[in-house]
């Protein structure tokens, strides 16, 4: 009798990217990264762009197509094998193969798939709506779960959360869209009082955004309504927030099989040539942070506690980036965690990692292994 020579299937892992929030171009470069960092022995791959209008496509596997290239930001409909049809999720947790869909032609199965790495930012991705299709599906994800997601994903209720939990918030107001579109003027006013007690400058930003997309720096009243409105393009609420003075510092954390541990922590230094680290500082024009802060033992030791402290908060899974101010008393004040963070060439995360000891690709290894363990529902 000869034996079965036949080697097991790899796991299939398929990549998630683009999208319909205003980050779709950073996440078509983050997964680029993620592309190429996965080891091919080890996996099968499976990319699968999301469209600004919501389409899912089968992409070409070519990761040196998804970077920022001449200033030009790539998007997902450059790369789909097909302008028509969709990629179709299972919606019964028995079954997890993936179909083609096309109009005219026979569904065409593209196999099973044992776990998705969602490297979508922004709404429409990260904030809990692709995780919710994903258990429904029984698919094994990537990252945080619908609750983690959602609440990473808004800031309000994020800060909410730190506050419940002891941990250090800078000043902030928040403008829902009912109060906006009943009573602007109202609206206007508390944000000017908010002002008076916080003194100027304000951040003015999107909500539920990311990447720096969408925010002003305000001065003083003048630029405030053009502020507004733009935080509004991309979010009906609207956060706003005191200026904290002191060094922005980051602080990567990423989950192990003893639970959660801080990665050294990074400082992005001021940047010349913007009023703050915005998109293009972050994406464009390449600013670089110092890996590891040079903010000595102590504070490191600090900053690394708070930051596995918000992961927990939040019940995070997988990873998270907490950003930081380090005022001039010595004092930590958490800013944001991104449940998601950029994996571009470029993003601190991985970077903050590398230095650590972690590798960029054993980094995507940990986190796919990490989902793979996880089952979907309750947990």
């Amino acid at each position: 009798m000869s034996e079965n020579t036949q080697s097991p299937r790899k796991p299939r892992v398929a990549v998630v990217f683009g999208g319909r929030s205003s980050e779709h171009a950073i996440s078509v470069v983050t997964a680029g990264a993620v592309l190429s960092a996965i080891d091919r022995d080890k996996y099968d791959v499976l990319p699968i762009g999301i469209t600004t209008d919501g389409r899912w496509a089968l992409t070409a596997d070519a990761p040196e197509r998804m970077a920022i290239a001449d200033r030009a930001l790539p998007n997902v409909a450059d790369l789909a094998e097909s302008g028509e049809g969709g990629v179709v999720l299972p919606v019964d947790p028995a079954h997890r193969e993936v179909v083609l869909a096309e109009p005219g032609a026979v569904p065409k199965a593209l196999g099973e798939v044992d776990v998705v790495f969602p490297v979508l930012h922004g709404p429409y991705g990260e904030d809990g709506t692709l995780q919710g299709l994903l258990e429904l599906s029984g698919i094994p994800y990537v990252g945080a779960g619908v609750l983690a997601s959602a609440v990473g994903q808004d800031k309000e209720y994020m800060k909410r959360i730190f506050v419940s939990y002891g941990l250090p918030v800078g000043p902030y107001e928040v403008v829902r869209p009912r109060e906006w579109d009943q009573n602007p003027a109202a609206a206007r006013k508390k944000i000017v009082e908010f002002a008076a007690d916080h003194g100027w400058p304000l951040f003015v930003k999107p909500a539920r955004g990311g990447s720096s997309v969408g925010i002003t720096k305000v001065d003083d009243l003048s630029g405030l309504d053009e502020a507004i409105e733009e935080a509004r393009r991309h979010d009906p609420k609207i956060l706003v927030e005191a200026l904290v003075r002191g060094r922005e510092i980051e602080c990567g954390v990423l989950e192990f099989e003893d639970g959660p541990r801080a990665s050294v922590p990074a400082e992005i230094p001021a940047v010349t040539d913007h009023d703050f680290y915005d998109f293009e500082a972050k994406y464009i024009d390449s600013a670089s942070g110092i890996v590891p802060a040079p903010i000595g033992e102590e504070a490191t030791a600090e900053v690394q506690r708070l930051a596995v402290a918000a992961y927990e908060a939040v019940s995070c899974e997988g990873l998270v980036r907490a950003d930081f101010f380090l005022t001039e008393d010595g004092d930590f004040v958490i800013n944001e965690i991104n449940t998601m963070p950029g994996f571009t060439p470029i993003s601190m995360y991985p970077r903050m990692w590398q230095e650590s000891g972690v590798s960029y690709p054993e980094l995507v290894d940990r986190l796919i292994q990490a989902a793979l363990t996880r089952s979907t529902g309750l947990r």
